[in-house]
This record gives structure tokens, sequence and C-alpha cells, in this order.
């Protein structure tokens, strides 16, 4: 299961960028959840300069099932 039922429907950088700030709403307040803010916010730094579509959609795929997993844990 998604951590958010509209996991399917991210397509671009800036759609998975709000869903996984979202799916950081859900975490336990306080360290846990700024980690993970600040973790997306430098995956995002990181990643800005691609410009391949083929491996954007790898990233946002893997970003998906990697948050899928921290909702799960």
């Amino acid at each position: 299961m998604p951590p958010l039922p509209d996991a399917e429907l991210v397509r671009s950088s800036v759609q998975l960028y709000r869903y996984l700030l979202r799916c950081c709403r859900r975490l336990p307040r306080g360290p846990v959840q700024q980690h993970y803010r600040h973790a997306i916010r430098q995956s995002f730094k990181v990643h800005a300069d691609e410009d391949d579509p083929e491996r954007i959609q790898q990233i946002i795929k893997r970003a998906i099932e990697d948050a899928d997993w921290v909702m799960n844990k």
C-alpha cells in the first residue's frame, strides 16, 4: 500500500516534492519529521539539474518506494 492514496498520480518532480512533504506530515512531530523533510530538500537540490525524462521517472519511482518503506517502518 502506498503511503498516501495519490502515489500513482505523481508524474513530475514538483508533484513528487509535494507528495513527499505530505507524507512527512504523517510522521511523528519533532526530530524524525525534521530529518525526513531535510532529506527530501537535499535530494531535490542534488537532482535539480537532471534533465533525462527516463532518469527522472526512475527517481520518482524509487522515492515513492522509499516513502512507502519509511511510512511502514
